[in-house]
């Protein structure tokens, strides 16, 4: 007589055990999709943030090198300044300095207001400073035009000006040709700036030529900034040299600065942001993980007759946590994905709105997906470990 084989429980195969766990999550949608929601919602922060933040760095860094970051500004310093203004011929003395390739210069018509018209107030002049200056400014600072031109070597003795982009907005101005009130006369506008991310103090000006502005504004012929274009492989070498050349007399009262390192200090402040943005998303996320753990925690409590059913039938205890253990997961790499989604639609959305051009890092996606399995690993495994612990005669007696 032969006896029977020995009754061994049935192995389930990692296609069965997402199969199991897939149809315990279509079994109650609006439930999953809400939990998950909450996944999606702070994966969706963090890849924006970062991706926002990477397309700003991007477009800053090919904003820096079109502009360039070889340009130096020579002003007089504000502690020591006073009384000593540069030398007329400043800018020309700095040219002579090696690895100097050009220079300009700007001085301030310090009396001179400039309005829309002649009716406007005295005390509304919008704060437009008035500046001098010469010919060679917008190939030294490789200044663009909005509208109209710069001055040619005939316009620069006449009363023309050229507004920045700013001083233009203020005004009203959109176009060359019209008229404005300056120093108690009309002048024609006869070009617009376009921004100047270097040079901002240029953008709330209205520039004149050198010529104009000594013989009809009582200019002094002193400039107060001279702009210096340097080989950059001697940036550091020319920059010591530069107030002993731009002011002889007191090389002391010279400051010397480099506009694209504090354009670089600005960015940088602005870029501070990030890790709170990061951190409110983590703090999402770990919401989401909540959510999850409370939905797999209900789940086990709503089918304890299906585990007490499942065991009595002969699966194992870590049959029964690998189900609930998957259910976990699989729902946080539903909201993972939906969130990663998300995140790189409003990335790509807000670079575009901007301009940017579009830098989503590759590692912050896998890094979030990553993130939203640990989650679902962690928030799953209570509920897994408490279903599995649950005898199948106490299971099938529950309601």
């Amino acid at each position: 007589m032969r006896t029977s084989p020995r009754l061994k429980s049935a192995r389930l195969s990692p296609a069965d055990t997402f199969r199991v766990a897939g149809g315990g999550l279509r079994a109650r949608p609006l439930r999953v999709v809400l939990s998950a929601l909450g996944i999606a919602l702070g994966i969706a922060a963090m890849v924006c943030v970062v991706g926002i933040s990477a397309s700003s760095q991007k477009a800053f860094d090919e904003r820096l090198k079109a502009l360039g970051t070889n340009v130096l500004t020579v002003g007089t310093d504000s502690q020591f300044g006073s009384g000593a203004p540069m030398p007329r011929q400043a800018d020309a003395m700095v040219r002579r300095v090696e690895g100097v390739t050009d220079a300009a210069s700007t001085g301030e018509v310090k009396d001179a207001k400039v309005y829309r018209n002649d009716r406007i107030p005295a005390a509304e002049s919008n704060a437009i400073t008035v500046l001098s200056a010469s010919a060679d400014l917008p190939r030294t600072l490789g200044l663009k035009q909005a509208a109209g031109s710069w001055f040619d070597s005939g316009q620069a003795a006449y009363p023309t000006t050229v507004l920045g982009a700013d001083a233009a907005r203020r005004l009203g101005i959109h176009q060359a040709g019209d008229r404005v009130w300056l120093g108690e006369q009309w002048f024609t506008v006869i070009g617009i700036l376009a921004p100047a991310p270097l040079t901002p103090d240029l953008d709330n000006a209205a520039l004149v030529g050198r010529q104009t502005a000594e013989r009809d504004l009582g200019f002094d012929g002193h400039p107060t900034s001279v702009y210096v274009r340097v080989d950059e492989r001697f940036i550091d070498k020319i920059r010591e040299a530069l107030p002993r050349s731009a002011n002889p007399a007191a090389p002391n009262a010279v400051a010397v600065s480099r506009p694209s390192d504090a354009l670089a200090a600005k960015h940088a402040a602005e870029e501070t942001f990030t890790a709170l943005l990061l951190g409110l998303g983590a703090v999402s996320l770990l919401v989401g993980g909540v959510g999850v753990a409370n939905t797999m925690i209900i789940a086990v409590l709503e089918r304890r007759g299906e585990i007490g059913l499942r065991r009595a039938l002969g699966a194992t205890s870590a049959q029964i946590r690998t189900q609930f253990l998957t259910e976990s997961v699989l729902l946080s790499a539903l909201g993972g994905a939906g969130g990663t989604a998300l995140g790189i639609a409003g990335t790509l959305g807000y670079a575009l709105w901007q301009g940017w051009p579009p830098d989503i890092p590759a590692p912050v996606i896998a890094g979030g997906l990553a993130a939203t399995l640990m989650v679902g690993a962690t928030a799953g495994l209570w509920p897994a470990v408490r279903a599995s612990r649950m005898p199948p005669s106490h299971a099938l007696a529950s309601p």
